[in-house]
């Protein structure tokens, strides 16, 4: 994968062998197929079902019993019996239907002249001339045509065996899961072997044949003939673009009921040959998946981000290992591992993970057990993660926490008191090659030097408390919360060979003191002649937090937080413990809510808000009380440091039907008479499986806030994004999106894709091109384009062939869901 064109499809393999030829089909009402006509369910992509009718004779009082009914009978010369006349005969579950059936004078062999059929549970086959053992369930059929009821599963042969085990051998064979009179697949085998009790057939000889084409050989085949996993090779998947070739041929190994593998090899002419693999286990309330590649030698290989250099990594080894584990020592004590690593930050832009090449930017690393009691919540964890850039920078490497123990707990009382305590402990570690004393690094491949800032270059451990104490009430008409919490964190740093004045041992202590309040008032009020219960709910919050200087305390779990209508009513700026931001500010707003009378279903809500600060914000990642941002270099962290008002939030969501739903939200600042972030959203979904989005997106330069330049937005973002999934009729679906930034003049996204599910077979075809953003927001100089080609063929009953993508599918396109094939 990571190709600019990339597909999946069968390969047309043809042989030069004697092709088998089972004899044609008989008509569809012969074998148990009856037409839905006008009663055809909702949604039905066949045309009929085959419906088992019941045995013509009971069975036995023994299961060795047989019983007959035939118009006529009589001894043969040699001391057989003959039944004429639409004989039945029936032993166990296995009935014998036929026009004249000769039984031998020994009584445990019964030969039928044709047409007959015979039937077991879910089963019938008719042919011509049969034989079939009386002390067995051997049986023998020629011109065969079968049935399997509940795998809708049919075929023919020229002759049917029905072995004394139970398995069926077809020779010169066909099955399909194509309803009668459908030829648009069909396998075909000169030695075919079916065993319903395990699950499976096997094939020699084998080829599948789309209409009358053969489009694949195997000499020797297994395939699954129910939904049972089977070991075997999988549908191979193949990529063409103009820099290669790219094929990868899986083969699943059933090992056990609890665990199971995949080997999947691959070769790939720009860099060879590479071999992946997947396990996969369940152990009772435990399960996990450790997958990986390996690829030797890299032949190099040009790249596709044309940021990078090609063959960057020729004559190298490249490779990838990802292991989750989750389990349960008891309901309230359960655990997780995980540990991932690649060879280098390139490795999933060159050879992808999915369809979509959805971002693989790190791989976890962890090993956390958690206690949930009634009371308590103990956490203990080390952590830590890679960092898939290319390359990757010193000052991008994250911080692992080795260890990280937290002890939260939280006790009410009936009166309305409650108390909390939380608390943690972390030690935080990364290592840091190549920085000097200064705290400079030289990047070796381009030669650009980077300096570390102070507050990212030091190990340690910190200690995190925040216990509170608080009471609310809360009757119906509204709520009351004061809440008093005490902040405070201390570090042990080591910033090891870097030279610095700050202190090594910093602390703090302050307090976090909010008062949350409010009203509901509710009416009931008509509008447009139906019955409504309105909700008026002002709301008014008020907290402090005193200014405390922190201008030498790390960062090392924490960013900065943009407003929104959460943060109106939150006495934090920042996200992480390493920084409490300077807060004197009175939020207030209100919220008015419809509700449908008879149902309560909440129909219609409108909220405005906005806070209004005593003070300047001075804290910021820095942690200097006594500096701002600078006004010139930075205007709008130095305007949202000191404003007196926030922006004036609105939000409305509005479900206008019961297929119409809306969300729109605007963030204005009247000071500057400009608006600041604005959305809007509509979604139609209709029960038939049809979805449209639309969606609108401003947002100004530097609303987000970002501790990297690079992350920082650096242009007013306004974009428009419409996706839709139309079901044009049960077995065909049409999706779309289009993702527009109307500020660069381009699209960000281009999706299109056509699904065709009928009875026995289903085709996904998409095409998809994307913006890649280079991890750089700042600017678009170094963003590049990416596209591809995804095509996947499923025969029902056979298996697939293609890269899964409907978990993309639905992500991109809310409100679809994908069909199940």
């Amino acid at each position: 994968m990571g190709k600019r064109f990339f597909w999946t499809a069968l390969s047309g393999l043809m042989t030069a062998a004697a092709h088998a030829a089972p004899p044609a089909p008989l008509p569809a009402q012969q074998m148990d197929w009856q037409p839905w006509g006008d009663s055809a369910p909702q949604g039905a992509l066949c045309s009929g079902r085959y419906v088992e009718p019941g045995y013509q004779l009971r069975a036995g009082d023994t299961p060795r019993q047989i019983r007959t009914d035939s118009a006529e009978a009589a001894y043969g010369d040699d001391g057989g019996t003959i039944l004429s006349g639409e004989v039945a005969l029936r032993r166990g579950e296995t009935q014998l239907e036929s026009p004249r059936v000769r039984v031998n004078a020994e009584r445990d062999r019964a030969f039928a002249e044709g047409p007959t059929a015979v039937r077991n549970p879910g089963l019938l086959v008719r042919g011509g001339d049969a034989s079939m053992a009386l002390d067995s369930d051997a049986a023998q059929i020629d011109d065969a045509h079968y049935v399997v009821h509940d795998q809708r599963l049919r075929g023919d042969a020229v002759e049917l065996q029905r072995l004394a085990d139970g398995r069926y051998r077809l020779d010169d064979a066909s099955f399909t899961t194509c309803e009668p009179g459908n030829r648009l697949w069909r396998m075909v085998g000169s030695d075919v072997t079916l065993d319903r009790e395990e699950g499976f057939g096997t094939a020699t000889n084998a080829r599948l044949e789309m209409g009358d084409v053969p489009v694949f050989y195997w000499p020797w085949v297994r395939f699954p003939i129910d939904d049972r996993r089977q070991s075997g090779f999988l549908w191979p998947t193949l990529g063409f673009s103009g820099d290669g070739f790219d094929y990868t041929q899986p083969y699943y190994l059933n090992l056990a009921p609890n665990y199971d593998a995949t080997l999947s090899p691959r070769w790939m002419s720009e860099h060879g040959a590479m071999l992946g693999g997947e396990f996969r286990y369940l152990f009772g309330s435990d399960q996990g998946t450790v997958e990986g590649a390996y690829l030797a030698s890299d032949r190099g290989g040009k790249s596709d981000n044309p940021n990078d250099p090609d063959d960057a990594f020729e004559d190298e080894a490249r490779w990838y290992i990802d292991y989750q584990h989750a389990g349960r020592f008891s309901s309230q004590l359960d655990y997780q591992l995980a540990y991932g690593a690649a060879s280098d930050g390139r490795y999933f832009d060159d050879f992808g993970r999915n369809f979509a090449e959805q971002d693989t930017d790190h791989l976890d690393r962890l090993a956390r057990t958690t206690y949930r009691g009634d009371t308590w919540r103990l956490d203990a964890r080390v952590q830590g993660y890679q960092k898939l850039d290319y390359p990757l920078d010193e000052d991008d490497k994250p911080f692992y926490r080795l260890p990280s123990l937290s002890a939260d707990a939280r006790w009410s009382q009936d009166n309305g008191f409650y108390q909390e305590w939380n608390s943690n402990a972390t030690y935080f570690w990364r290592n840091l090659d190549g920085v000097d004393s200064q705290g400079f690094w030289t990047d070796e491949e381009t030669g650009n030097r980077r300096r570390i800032p102070e507050r990212e270059a030091a190990n340690g451990s910190r200690v995190h408390l925040t216990p509170a104490l608080g009471w609310r009430a809360d009757p119906s008409w509204g709520f009351l919360e004061p809440r008093a919490q005490l902040w405070q964190s201390s570090y042990q740093l080591d910033y090891g060979n870097r030279q610095t004045d700050r202190d090594e041992d910093p602390s703090l202590v302050a307090p976090v003191l909010s008062m949350d309040s409010g009203l509901i008032f509710e009416r009931d009020t008509t509008i447009f002649g139906t019955d409504w219960r309105q909700t008026l709910e002002p709301r008014l919050y008020y907290a402090y937090v005193p200014e405390r200087d922190q201008s030498d305390f790390p960062d090392f779990d924490t960013s900065e937080r943009a407003v929104s209508w959460g943060q109106l009513w939150s006495p934090y700026r920042f996200s992480g413990a390493d920084r409490l931001g300077d807060v004197n500010k009175l939020s207030y707003g209100a919220t008015t809510r419809f509700l449908e009378d008879a149902t309560g279903r909440e129909r219609l809500s409108l909220s405005v808000g906005q806070s209004s600060y005593f003070s300047n914000r001075n804290i910021d990642m820095n942690g200097d009380p006594d500096t701002l941002p600078d006004r010139e270099r930075n205007y709008q962290d130095w305007y949202n440091a000191t404003r007196d008002r926030s922006p004036v939030i609105t939000q409305l969501e509005w479900q206008m039907t019961e297929r119409w739903r809306s969300r729109y939200s605007w963030f204005y600042d009247p000071d500057r008479s400009m608006t600041e972030k604005a959305s809007a959203y509509v979604q139609y979904q209709d029960p038939a499986g049809h979805v449209l989005n639309l969606g609108y997106n401003w947002q100004l330069e530097g609303f987000q806030p970002q501790d990297d330049a690079e992350d920082r937005l650096g242009y007013n973002r306004e974009d428009y994004d419409v996706s839709f999934a139309y079901q044009a009729t049960p077995s065909l679906d049409l999706i779309g999106r289009f993702l527009y930034d109307n500020t660069n003049d381009r699209a960000l996204e281009q999706l299109a894709g056509v699904q065709f599910n009928d009875c026995c077979s289903a085709v996904q075809l998409v095409w998809r091109e994307w913006v890649e953003d280079n991890d750089t927001a700042n600017t678009i100089d170094d963003d590049y384009t990416d596209r591809g080609l995804f095509l996947r063929f499923v025969f029902k009953g056979l298996g697939g062939v293609g890269q899964e993508a409907d978990s993309y599918f639905e992500e991109a396109i809310p409100g679809y869901r994908a069909t199940s094939f």
